[in-house]
């Protein structure tokens, strides 16, 4: 019989930390209060989840990695937003980004998910962050959960 393993969308009592942008804080303050919203609706307890304010983007790996290697929290939600602007500066930003987000999960073995917005204009970031386009926040932290438990059944 082929074995299935998912993630059920419920936490227990595990730590969840959360490193969210301050800048662009219009769009990233909402991806917070989805991310929020949906860890308390699956069972988290807010004495456990901790959120860590960076002043941009850029910020967001280094604090990432810290926090999921120092082994205390079962994931890491990083939330930001990345508007173009007249030059190509968001796309170094965003590159870097990414890439230190998915280095700090390889490195700590602890789930860090990407909930960072790169998006042409301030419009397309606000329907990200609860308007037409849904929540990211809402998304990263469901990612989380889910993978808290697939984690926890591999091991």
């Amino acid at each position: 019989m082929t074995q299935h393993i998912e993630g059920k969308l419920i936490l227990n009592d595990e730590a969840i930390a959360i490193v969210v942008s301050r800048f662009n804080d219009l769009v990233t303050n909402r991806l917070l209060d989805g991310a929020l919203d949906t860890l308390r609706r699956h069972g988290a307890d807010d004495s456990k989840i901790t959120v860590v304010k960076v002043p941009g983007a850029f910020e967001i790996p280094l604090a990432a990695e810290r926090i999921a290697t120092s082994k205390k929290f079962a994931a890491v939600i990083c939330l930001g937003a990345v508007i173009a602007g007249q030059t190509t500066h968001d796309q170094y930003i965003n590159q870097q980004v990414a890439a230190g987000i998915a280095r700090a999960s390889q490195i700590s073995g602890v789930p860090v998910l990407f909930g960072v917005l790169t998006c042409q204009n301030m419009e397309q970031a606000i329907d990200r962050a609860g308007g037409k386009a849904g929540n990211k926040g809402n998304e990263a932290a469901l990612a989380a959960i889910e993978m808290v438990n697939v984690l926890r059944q591999i091991s």
